[in-house]
């Protein structure tokens, strides 16, 4: 009995011992920064010197200040890419799922962009946006039509983020409907054809339904994700764009903690933007559990 006793607090102990490290990690690296930033948003901190309470007074600030407004829009604006992958990542999918030839290339060609540099790929479409010799506009041009300077233009800015996002997260999403639609069972498909369904109805109450756990994975993730979008527009906007179109919430966060030294101020804007994450996060849960099903 004492053996047995002994041998289970030296493996309750090994246990500890082994989760330790990731526990210290979250508190120290997670956790401590989290809580200090939810304090410091009460404050006046400018990052180095005494931190002073002032209540809500920056949270009231955000709801006049149009600049987060304005960066508050674009990020929500720039979070259209999602749909717009997910689609092209589903159609994608099911045609490389009917076994066409070549589709490891294909796979592979399509998961490049996946785990190049996000800071290289950002230069690499900075120079192709370019208005006076980039590769967009002088694909344009062999059509008749004359492209904007991209990124210099307040209208166009968003939408040449958006088309380079979607373009990084393609292969990702690509793989990720490929798995389940290889998952599910061709007799789904067989009982439907004897029923006589086309192919629509054969998506739309077999495949859909099929892939919903991944689709409900890629938009929670990818509303995350966008949420906090920033290295790209750092790079190929480091202004914030024409009128400031092109900067997202923590583009803005960035600027005014370490370019204005309002880390109080640049903390509210984080905690609001955590709560926002959150209650989004938590609608898509209670959403996506409405709509489950079992399948026997």
């Amino acid at each position: 009995m004492n053996v047995k006793s002994n041998l289970y607090r030296k493996e309750k102990i090994y246990g500890f011992l082994f989760i330790l490290p990731p526990l210290l990690g979250l508190l120290i690296f997670t956790l401590y920064p989290m809580i200090y930033s939810i304090y410091g948003s009460f404050t006046d901190w400018d990052g180095l010197g005494q931190m002073n309470f002032i209540g809500l007074s920056n949270f009231k600030d955000l709801w006049s200040d149009e600049l987060f407004h304005k960066a508050l829009f674009n990020t929500l604006f720039m979070m259209l890419g999602i749909p717009i992958g997910i689609t092209l990542a589903l159609l994608l999918a099911l045609g490389l799922n009917r076994g066409v030839p070549g589709t490891t290339a294909f796979r592979v060609i399509y998961y490049v962009p996946v785990i190049s540099s996000l800071a290289a790929v950002s230069i690499m479409w900075n120079w192709a946006y370019n208005g006076d010799y980039g590769l967009v506009n002088q694909f344009l041009d062999l059509f008749g039509i004359s492209g904007p300077n991209w990124m210099a233009n307040k209208y166009t800015v968003k939408p040449a983020l958006i088309i380079m996002a979607v373009w990084k997260g393609l292969g990702y999403t690509m793989l990720l409907y490929l798995a389940a639609l290889q998952s599910v069972s061709r007799s789904y498909y067989e009982a439907a054809e004897l029923d006589g369904a086309n192919g629509f109805k054969s998506f739309w109450h077999i495949t859909w339904p099929m892939v919903r756990p991944v689709t409900f994975f890629i938009i929670v993730t990818n509303i995350i994700g966008g949420s906090q979008i920033f290295t790209e527009m750092n790079i190929m906007t480091p202004t914030g764009g024409p009128e400031y179109a092109s900067a997202s919430v923590v583009f803005y966060i960035w600027q005014k903690a370490f370019g204005n030294f309002q880390m109080g101020y640049a903390s509210a804007m984080a905690v609001f933007l955590g709560v926002f994450i959150f209650v989004v996060t938590l609608i898509q849960f209670r959403m996506n559990e409405k709509q489950s099903f079992d399948v026997d």
